[in-house]
């Protein structure tokens, strides 16, 4: 009988496989087929949009816009200094309406960095501002103005009382970047804004945009080729005009070593080599004065009074920014050690409590109890003798019986 159960269970198995097997081929076409049902096309995402529009404001564009790849397509003179700002390319077209022309001619930056110092290489000093994108300025009938990481220079045929309202139509169509590339340069935030011209803002990353912005000191000397930056403005002091000029070091220690050379230079006056620029020329050699603050390197200059001139040098202070950022992957090993601390505070803080509620009610509760007996609370003053009890009672011996003489019964 044990063989034939050994059989019908051997039977039974193959049986199972063979139709494990018929179903596994049988749902290779119907999964096949319904891969092939449920498969779904591809779609590539858009393409960049373009630099400029169409139309805008009722303008409409008078043919496709000229690309213009290189900095030399832009400005020969000062493609030099575009590509510092990581020039990455353009477009120019010409819009028309009821007659009237608009050039407009679009710069593409890798960044707002950039985007802001080709604006400010280009805008003049004391160019009325306006309000246009993130800054704009405009001279008669030429308006410029930045937004992301691109620069628009417009230039009217006629200028009427709406055109920034049309070129603020115009910016809201212009693409902005996104993260990190829409941040500004760090620097700016050390100019003082007190008596600050702000039209007079100029921001470089190379020797170029520096020299062509009219820097104070000869571009060598800055060190852009150790990753150096630089940002020059002016102010209305009460004795005077002034220049300041930021210098921005990738370390202190690169400012340190760069400072005494600059403060050699402009101490050196008419022996400077190389000459001075015109701007160091037309100071005053008494309010000239350089000063470090961590990896900033700065210079005063102009017409003010040294007193004025040293306040202004006084009010820019490096602050260190400390940014923690996050490990590749997970929690850094800081942030792990953290929690770890925190479980232990949180596991302490609760013992604690809950051994200081514990021996309130035990300790609250002999004392209602002792209370409701008629006791104090407190056993302090109790006198509790224990007595022990040593005597034993033994028992007595009654001795030998004692006969008693009866009478007789007999007589």
């Amino acid at each position: 009988m044990r063989w034939m159960a050994v059989l019908a269970g051997m039977a039974v198995l193959a049986a199972s496989g063979a139709v494990a097997v018929a179903q596994a081929q049988a749902a290779k076409p119907a999964q096949a087929a319904a891969n092939n049902k449920g498969a779904v096309p591809v779609s590539l995402p858009p393409g960049p949009k373009a630099l400029l529009p169409e139309a805008f404001a009722g303008w409409a564009s008078d043919g496709a816009p000229k690309a213009l790849g290189d900095a030399t397509q832009v400005d020969v003179s000062n493609a030099a200094a575009l590509k510092e700002f990581t020039f990455t390319g353009g477009a120019t077209t010409a819009y028309k309406r009821d007659g009237e022309t608009l050039t407009v001619r679009a710069l593409r930056f890798q960044d707002a960095s950039g985007a802001y110092g080709a604006y400010s290489y280009i805008r003049q000093n004391n160019w009325p501002k306006e309000e246009i994108g993130s800054g704009a300025a405009s001279f008669h009938n030429r308006v410029l103005f930045w937004k992301g990481s691109t620069v628009v220079d417009a230039t009217f045929s006629h200028i009427e009382p709406m055109s920034a309202s049309e070129l603020r139509e115009l910016a809201s169509q212009i693409p902005t970047p996104g993260g990190n590339r829409a941040v500004l340069p760090p620097i700016l935030a050390n100019l003082p804004q007190s008596k600050l011209d702000g039209q007079t803002t100029h921001y470089a990353e190379g020797p170029a945009g520096y020299a062509g912005a009219g820097g104070v000191l000869p571009a060598e000397l800055v060190g852009f080729d150790k990753g150096a930056e630089a940002v020059t403005a002016n102010y209305t002091l009460v004795s005077g005009p002034a220049t300041l000029t930021i210098i921005d070091y990738p370390t202190p220690q690169m400012a340190e070593a760069q400072e005494p050379r600059i403060r050699a230079y402009v101490q050196a006056g008419s022996k400077a080599q190389p000459a001075w620029p015109q701007p160091l020329k037309d100071s005053d050699l008494a309010s000239l004065e350089v000063r470090r603050s961590g990896p900033l390197v700065i210079v005063v200059s102009g017409d003010a009074i040294p007193e004025e001139s040293h306040k202004l040098i006084e009010m820019v202070h490096y602050a260190a920014d400390f940014t923690s950022l996050p490990a590749v992957g997970g929690e850094t090993e800081v942030a792990k050690t953290a929690k770890l601390l925190m479980g232990i505070a949180g596991i302490v803080i609760v013992g604690g409590s809950a051994a200081l509620l514990l021996g309130f009610f035990l300790g609250g509760g002999r004392a209602l109890y002792r209370i409701a007996r008629g006791k104090p609370a407190s056993s302090m003053y109790d006198e509790d003798f224990i007595s022990i009890n040593l005597r034993e009672t033994l028992p007595v011996d009654p001795g030998p019986a004692v006969e008693v003489d009866k009478p007789h019964p007999k007589g």
